[in-house]
């Protein structure tokens, strides 16, 4: 736990020997998931005992870049990684998954991507669809991601 808020995954290291950290998804606002939030802390090995945040910054704009696969940014930024190859590939596709999925429950929350609200479509409005998406495939998405980043016993 980092600042008693919520759990974090630690994701490895870079070659100055900073530790990285995945904080996992909250539900926020009462109607999105927040996630995907990476953290460096004052208390570099130990987020528990951290006074504050020394590094923080979105897993989409550090690894995704507009390309579906962010193993070598992975790998160019870690210099050690609690994962293996086959696991950053696996966590790379669950969050590139999380964000089409986020992006998908917020269009049928607004009914337009919320640029303005004159393009609304009344048809994009789907409230069944975002609610099976924040309510069923974010969080079977958010076990699996868990368990990739849990270490085992």
């Amino acid at each position: 736990m980092a600042f008693g808020k919520r759990k974090v995954y630690l994701l490895g290291k870079d070659e100055e020997g900073t530790y990285y950290w995945l904080e996992s998804p909250s539900w926020d606002c009462g109607w999105y998931w927040g996630f995907g939030v990476i953290e460096a802390y004052t208390n570099n090995k130990h987020p528990e005992r951290a006074r504050d945040i020394n590094f923080l910054t979105h897993f989409d704009s550090l690894f995704l870049n507009g390309t579906t696969c962010c193993i070598y940014l992975f790998k160019e930024f870690f210099t050690d990684s609690v994962l293996t190859e086959p696991e950053i590939y696996m966590l790379c596709d669950y969050m590139k998954t999380f964000y089409t999925l986020k992006e998908t429950a917020e269009l049928y929350h607004n009914g337009c991507s919320w640029i303005t609200t004159r393009s609304i479509i009344k048809e994009l409005n789907r409230k069944d669809e975002e609610k099976t998406i924040n309510e069923v495939l974010l969080p079977k998405l958010f076990e699996k991601i868990e368990e990739l980043l849990t270490p085992a016993e």
